[in-house]
């Protein structure tokens, strides 16, 4: 197989793995508070073939070598924390993310020591469920039934037939709703988390990120705190009750940037063809 031949197909292989991601990105358009993920290329290597010594010649600005390319690969695939559009919906249990903030949820998976798997999510479309063997009180949770985690790692848990209204540092309320003039007491604070490093999260599924086997959170995530939380503006993490954060999916870029991968697709198909025919044309000479 000769040199264009390994370059094109090489070359296509990461291309058809872009256009995954791609194809990740446009189909969650429309999903709550999902963060598109961009791919990017890098060599796999690049060698340098020597020339004979009669191209050398005295004023020759060139480089005598002939580099060969050998196709492209994936370098990275990164998770995109750009701020998405928030909706008004006007359900109380309906939360917003503005800034770079995260939610954290239990699953209902366990590690090895026996605790619930930790996830996060931007996805802020919550509900109360009932507590087993708990006729008081229901814990805040995601559209999936996963628990949301308040600042002491505990779940939220809020009493029956409450109104609840979420202030902007995270801090949960709950009214008596047949009372209409008692006051709210506090419930909980739901724990948010600032990703350091991006990169790093993996999907989780059912919109979550997660961590790769492992991994710490440690030096990928840092817990909001009042005291840090409030030292710049332009970084401020708030919570918007009534609120729904949009996919930050731009669908104009991403049918853009599919059409361009699909004409590299292509180009890089013909030029398998052409190498294939001029392989046929050398094995069919006759002396």
């Amino acid at each position: 197989m000769n040199h264009s031949m390994i370059n094109a197909s090489v070359s296509m292989q990461a291309l058809q793995q872009k256009l995954d991601v791609l194809s990740h990105n446009i189909a969650n358009v429309n999903t709550a508070g999902y963060k598109r993920r961009d791919a990017s290329f890098q060599d796999i290597l690049t060698s340098v073939s020597n020339q004979p010594a009669p191209f050398e010649r005295s004023g020759r600005l060139t480089p005598l070598g002939l580099p060969q390319g050998w196709g492209a690969k994936i370098g990275q695939i990164e998770l995109n924390l750009e701020q998405g559009a928030l909706k008004a919906t006007g359900n109380p249990f309906d939360l917003g993310i503005e800034g770079n903030g995260l939610f954290e949820v239990e699953t209902d998976s366990v590690d090895a020591d026996g605790n619930p798997t930790i996830a996060w999510t931007r996805d802020g479309s919550f509900k109360l469920s009932v507590i087993p063997g708990n006729a008081e009180g229901l814990h805040l949770t995601t559209q999936e039934g996963y628990r949301l985690r308040g600042a002491g790692d505990q779940p939220i848990v809020v009493p029956i037939n409450s109104e609840i209204t979420v202030a902007e540092d995270g801090w949960v309320f709950a009214r008596n709703a047949a009372n209409p003039e008692s006051v709210p007491a506090p419930v909980g604070q739901l724990k948010l988390m600032r990703a350091v490093r991006p990169q790093i999260l993996i999907n989780a599924g059912s919109n979550l990120f997660g961590l790769p086997a492992g991994v710490d959170a440690a030096g990928v995530l840092d817990t909001i705190d009042a005291a840090s939380n409030n030292v710049n503006e332009q970084t401020k993490i708030a919570v918007r009750q009534g609120f729904i954060e949009q996919s930050n999916v731009n669908l104009t870029d991403e049918m853009t940037e599919l059409v361009a991968l699909q004409r590299a697709y292509q180009m890089n198909a013909r030029a398998i063809t052409s190498s294939d025919t001029l392989m046929s044309l050398a094995n069919n000479l006759r002396t």
